[in-house]
């Protein structure tokens, strides 16, 4: 049964509800005085500040900043405003359009030289391949944001994959690492004086599927105490979904009954649906251990229905060819490199040859007016 890892789309931190709603208002305000450029930047910054909380006015916050950015040509605002799209599509189950925006940002980050945006966008892709299952693409982009942001020293967005890290190798049973991930990523966010209830819900993760049920829901249980003070819905979704798996494994029906309702109002609305699937089987199996035989068969075909629009073969399909474009595209971008070294060392081969001629006419004609000095003074010696 799939447990849901909280992952840092974003790879920022959420603030409590209070701050969150001060913030919105102030920034609802500067909307209404910047321009261009400006007013992009605020868009996207009120996109992540509702992304949490309100995601469908999210949503709208990132077109608007997209369709406002291409219509003044702020390249790095398109590329913000369609990583934004991603994280959003991302959580309404469209993976592939998440991919396809992600992509889109990632190239125009890269043609800005925009380490930061190429390393977060790098991050994101990784969390779409880790959902398909396809780990070893999921390790190399999350590997390179990984270095990126170590290098830039961005601590949060360290921690941030970090924490994504651990989940990878909590996906490939290489449990012991995913743990030393997940506890540096807790350690550090504590040390920079910030809670993070992701790394401990994703060590409660590693705990579920070593079949310890009961610390895996202890390891919930304090995440959900910090999602709850920063008013994180998503992020309460993500842990009341492990806590409703956790106590189905555990055959506390009444528990886990409780939590999946909650679940599926907060996945419908938050429009968070790629939580779906793991809530459905979960709620099959509970009412499984139940003798509840009808209401189980019922669930397992929402269950397939969910699952077959997330994770279906066109979608699997979909992506590997928007892969294959993205591979295509680096190659075309690392031959036009050469092409231009190649095209450098022409001129320069050019110059240092023009150089030598240069060189050689200008001895040449040293030696002309030399010669044609010599025959001048040879004549006036000689004449009478």
């Amino acid at each position: 049964m799939k447990i849901t890892s909280a992952l840092s789309l974003f790879l920022v931190i959420s603030l409590p509800l209070l701050v969150v709603a001060q913030k919105h208002d102030s920034l609802r305000a500067v909307l209404d005085t910047v321009r261009g450029e400006q007013k992009v930047k605020t868009l996207n910054e009120l996109f992540r500040e509702n992304l949490y909380h309100d995601p469908v006015k999210a949503l709208g916050y990132s077109r608007e900043a997209l369709n406002l950015a291409t219509e003044i040509e702020d390249k790095r605002g398109m590329a913000a405003s369609y990583n934004n799209l991603g994280v959003a599509y991302r959580n309404q189950g469209a993976l592939d359009k998440a991919l396809e925006y992600y992509i889109t940002s990632l190239k125009i980050y890269e043609s800005l030289k925009n380490q930061e945006g190429v390393a977060t966008t790098k991050n994101n892709i990784a969390n779409i391949y880790s959902m398909k299952k396809d780990y070893g693409q999921a390790m190399r982009y999350l590997e390179d944001s990984y270095a990126i942001f170590s290098k830039l020293g961005d601590q949060n967005k360290v921690i941030g994959t970090m924490n994504n890290l651990g989940n990878l190798y909590n996906d490939i049973q290489l449990f012991e690492k995913a743990h030393k991930y997940l506890s540096e990523a807790y350690q550090l966010s504590e040390k920079n004086g910030v809670k993070y209830a992701d790394p401990l819900n994703n060590i409660g993760n590693i705990y579920f599927k070593q079949g310890n049920y009961d610390k895996a829901i202890e390891q919930y249980e304090k995440a959900l105490a910090i999602e709850k003070d920063q008013g994180s819905r998503l992020g309460l979704l993500n842990v009341i979904t492990n806590l409703g798996i956790a106590y189905t494994k555990a055959k506390n029906s009444t528990f886990a009954e409780t939590y999946l309702a909650q679940a599926v109002l907060l996945c419908k609305e938050l429009h968070a649906f790629t939580s779906l699937p793991a809530i459905y089987k979960a709620s099959a199996e509970n009412y499984f251990n139940q003798g509840k035989m009808k209401e189980a068969y019922e669930m397992l075909l929402k269950y397939d229905d969910e699952r077959e629009k997330i994770y279906g073969e066109q979608s699997s399909r979909n992506i590997a060819q928007m892969e294959m474009v993205l591979d295509f595209q680096e190659k075309e971008r690392e031959l036009e490199v050469l092409k231009k070294e190649s095209e450098i060392q022409r001129l320069e081969l050019r110059n240092s040859r023009l150089f030598i001629v240069m060189v050689i006419l200008g001895v040449f004609f040293v030696l002309a007016i030399i010669n044609l000095l010599y025959r001048d003074r040879k004549r006036k010696l000689i004449s009478p």
